[in-house]
């Protein structure tokens, strides 16, 4: 009866809006006004949800604006299982808060089946030893888990990247960093692969079943990148470096692969910059396809962050070379590295002498070496 009444009072409405219009009594762009709140803002969609499913959903602490700004026709559908998802997400471990932030982030959760979820979470449980490592992973990305409906198409995924020759460990990793991989269809997977396998020929490789393997696991971003993305990524490095086949199949069969999911801008931009400082530093071609060659993360490093890096690293005492030769440094953050220097320096630290390895360690080795260092200088 409420709804009859709505519809009637709108219709009703609009009969006086127009009769005022044709009159000239009011301006076209002022009818809106005349009309019941809702009807003509960003809250109309708020009239065709499901009450009793907002309802449900505010009970479970879901934030039902933001499931409406990301899927609002979840909230608009007869037939949902919000109680079900959280009761089979309570037993496998998940907080009541987490199962709220789920839903809040991904609706469509809400639209699966109990039967759906069992099988799915069997298939996950398969590369996963606990239920609560799968909870994790709901938690910082709820779509890896919820986006496909198709847990056939999920169950194809898991062998065919087994038959690639990725572990059980691969693929534990593959889903914790990258889950949107086995969310892809199994042909665009198989897409990429088969990429990756010309690409080898192409350079001249001898085992191109084999190097699919080598570039997914030091990089599992580059199942859900496009293979244009790639390839584009493959040539900005051959170009920019001057690098023959072999020494491209070496790079991307090593640590190359790490950054070939990049977008092609950032890449070529971070190389510029790379290259304009390096030569500003008094550094050669030579150098600055070595360095690359040897630690080619360096260009995933933003380029106003490398800069800074740089600046800290100069103005401590540590020269160009000495980065060079040891461009891992360059992997701990601005602070980090400033405070390293800091208690270097007061210690009398001689890079010249020692060399910059002990920047180039992990905070319990570095600790450990300041120690015996403060206990010499007693």
């Amino acid at each position: 009866m409420a709804a009859v009444t709505a519809v009637r009072a709108l219709l009703c409405c609009l009969r006086s809006v127009t009769l005022l219009r044709n009159f000239g009594h009011i301006p076209a762009q002022s009818a809106s006004t005349f009309l019941p709140r809702g009807f003509c803002n960003a809250n109309s969609n708020e009239l065709t949800e499901n009450k009793s499913l907002v309802k449900n959903l505010k009970l479970l602490g879901v934030d039902v604006r933001k499931a409406r700004l990301r899927q609002p026709g979840v909230l608009r559908k007869d037939t949902t299982n919000e109680k079900g998802l959280a009761k089979f997400l309570q037993a496998k471990g998940a907080s009541s808060k987490v199962i709220a932030s789920i839903i809040s982030r991904y609706p469509r959760a809400i639209t699966r089946s109990i039967e759906h979820l069992v099988q799915r979470w069997e298939l996950w449980r398969d590369i996963f030893q606990k239920d609560e490592d799968i909870v994790r992973i709901l938690n910082r990305s709820p779509e890896s888990f919820f986006r496909s409906s198709d847990n056939g198409n999920l169950e194809k995924n898991i062998v065919f990247l087994n038959s690639l020759g990725l572990n059980t460990k691969d693929l534990h990793r593959l889903l914790t960093t990258a889950p949107r991989t086995v969310s892809n269809s199994v042909e665009l997977n198989k897409q990429m692969v088969k990429f990756l396998e010309d690409i080898c020929v192409k350079l001249g490789g001898k085992n191109p079943e084999e190097f699919p393997r080598l570039v997914i696991s030091k990089n599992y971003y580059v199942l859900i990148r496009s293979t244009k993305r790639v390839e584009t990524n493959i040539d900005i490095l051959r170009a920019s470096l001057q690098l023959s086949d072999s020494e491209l199949l070496a790079l991307l069969e090593g640590p190359g692969a790490e950054i070939l999911d990049l977008s092609n801008e950032y890449l070529k931009n971070n190389f510029k910059v790379l290259k304009q400082r390096m030569v500003s530093l008094g550094c050669q071609e030579i150098d600055i396809k070595k360095l690359i060659l040897g630690y080619p993360m360096i260009l995933y490093i933003g380029a106003d962050t490398l800069s800074t890096k740089l600046d800290c690293l100069l103005s401590g005492g540590i020269t160009i070379k000495q980065i060079l030769k040891k461009p891992k440094v360059l992997d701990y953050s601005t602070q980090n590295i400033t405070g390293r220097l800091g208690e270097l320096q007061k210690l009398g630290y001689d890079f010249e002498k020692s060399g910059i390895n002990i920047l180039d360690s992990s905070r319990k080795r570095f600790d450990a070496k300041m120690e015996r260092l403060n206990a010499s200088n007693d």
